[in-house]
């Protein structure tokens, strides 16, 4: 396995049912760049790029450990990545998969990547919000945000295991999935570690890490990750977490998001957590500037504007009670879905 380079393609490889070699991928990307749609130039252009002489690739991180910026990913990271992968979800030669995904991203990009190495059949498709709705094919791996998860409830019985990224699964979509036979984990991971370095079942609490990778937090109680096949120096994150044990840990919050109120620090992923299931709509809590407090806590909801009885915020505690609610018409969403909190308060 450790000989494994960019140059290689698994014997069982098919891009849309057709086995292919480096040299086809290669006219295909051509074509696929001349003369394909928006989501196929970008295919074309990351099989040209990953059978080019260089050993690595150039990407734009998220933004999830800091400022959006330029990182190189090496290609036999990215092999160990993909190797990795198929130990942990058992994926095997021949096995079906389906890239809905937009390949601008690592997400994208890494499904290719582990077809090319382990073997997968795989179709691809234009990365819609509704990647299922017209297809009847039985797959064994899948990969998708949760936006498109909500929207492919009633076709998931076509998938036998799926992961899903971008963003968190709430708790609303949670409860939707758990009666579901098909096998689903939800992932955490970002451009830096080359996509998921964890994983855990819908329903569980805590991820649990992939082959080669080790876990530690640092003194703010954030995640800190080695992966010494990506990078010697250790990812430090701005995600607060809970070490279980060296193998699992338990997503908390964002540093970022973390509210000091009056001196009481808040977290609003363990107060949004008390709430779903009572909002109906889509919301989210933060803080705002406060002369007294430093910052106040606010709910902020999606919709229009709706009253609360009394008791409604019983459920938290008495710093996570709201000061104030606000209703905005339409949240503001990234690519991947994921919902930006600051900018739907402008």
């Amino acid at each position: 396995m450790s000989q494994l380079t960019h140059k290689n393609v698994h014997n069982y490889f098919k891009l849309n049912g057709y086995h292919l070699n480096a040299d086809d991928l290669c006219r295909v990307g051509y074509s696929f760049i001349k003369e394909g749609d928006v989501y196929e130039r970008a295919i074309g252009e990351f099989f040209l790029d990953w059978f080019d002489e260089k050993d690595y690739i150039e990407m734009t991180t998220s933004g999830t450990t800091g400022l959006p910026k330029l990182v190189r990913l090496e290609k036999k990271a990215m092999i160990q990545s993909a190797l990795a992968t198929g130990d942990f979800f058992g994926l095997e030669p021949g096995n079906k998969a389906l890239l809905c995904l937009p390949t601008q991203f690592i997400a994208g990009k890494m499904m290719l990547v582990r077809s090319l190495i382990l073997g997968l059949d795989i179709d691809v498709v234009s990365p819609s919000t509704e990647p299922l709705a017209l297809n009847t094919t039985q797959y064994d791996f899948v990969a998708m945000v949760p936006l498109q998860v909500q929207n492919s409830i009633e076709k998931l019985k076509n998938v036998k295991k799926l992961i899903i990224g971008g963003a968190k699964i709430d708790s609303a979509l949670e409860e939707k999935l758990l009666p579901l036979k098909t096998e689903i984990y939800e992932t955490y991971g970002m451009t830096e570690t080359i996509t998921h370095i964890a994983a855990k079942k819908v329903g569980e609490r805590a991820f649990s890490i992939l082959p080669n990778v080790r876990i530690t937090k640092d003194d703010r109680d954030c995640l800190v990750i080695f992966v010494s096949s990506i990078s010697e120096e250790p990812i430090v994150t701005n995600d607060l977490v809970e070490l279980i044990n060296d193998n699992q840990f338990v997503f908390l919050g964002r540093i970022d998001n973390v509210i000091n109120s009056g001196g009481v620090k808040l977290i609003p992923e363990q107060i949004e957590s008390k709430l779903i299931g009572k909002i109906t709509n889509r919301f989210f809590v933060t803080g705002v500037p406060d002369s007294i407090l430093g910052e106040k806590l606010i709910l902020v909801i999606e919709g229009e504007k709706q009253d609360f009885a009394p008791d409604f915020f019983d459920v938290l505690g008495k710093f996570e009670k709201p000061k104030e609610i606000v209703f905005v018409p339409k949240f503001k969403e990234n690519e991947n879905g994921k919902l930006l909190r600051k900018s739907s308060l402008v």
